[in-house]
């Protein structure tokens, strides 16, 4: 249980859902989605699944893999979930899946970006979150993931 100063195990979705509107669109003919719009909106629900993990103010430390992977268009709807995928001592790495959910239900994956959040404490100084440890398979896979990514970050690759 988070807050009660064990190790955080318990792997939490934090969930968007967006109505692509002409707004959002970069005026193209057939209606697509701005990608700086969808990256908006991955700020956003990345730093929520952030805050609500570290049960603090959260800060965007970067935003450093973000694969456009198919087009969202006018009146699609962007369903997003985000989820925290490693931990340092007071930074987090959150998964953003955007998907693009078809009225059948179905969902076609359109991105996943990789953002790293620092939790902050009461004078925005950087504050220790509790540890996340990986219990299945596809979070040790995002875990082992994510230690790559940072390793490139610090320029250890």
């Amino acid at each position: 249980m988070i807050g009660d100063g064990k190790e955080n195990t318990m792997q939490q979705i934090t969930t968007s859902v967006q109505l692509v509107l002409a707004q959002h669109c970069n005026g193209t003919k057939n209606g697509r989605l701005f990608g700086g719009q969808l990256m908006a909106w991955i700020d956003v629900v990345g730093a929520v699944a952030a805050r609500r993990y570290a049960h603090a103010e959260v800060t965007t430390a970067c935003i450093d893999h973000l694969d456009f992977i198919a087009a969202a268009h006018l009146n699609d709807m962007v369903v997003q979930e985000a989820r925290v995928t490693w931990t340092g001592r007071t930074s987090m790495e959150v998964r953003v899946d955007s998907f693009v959910e078809h009225r059948d239900g179905t969902r076609t994956l359109v991105n996943r970006a990789f953002g790293v959040y620092v939790a902050l404490d009461d004078e925005e100084k950087p504050a220790p979150v509790l540890p996340f440890t990986p219990e299945t398979e596809e979070e040790q896979a995002d875990w082992d993931a994510a230690v790559k990514r940072r390793q490139i970050r610090l320029g250890k690759s």
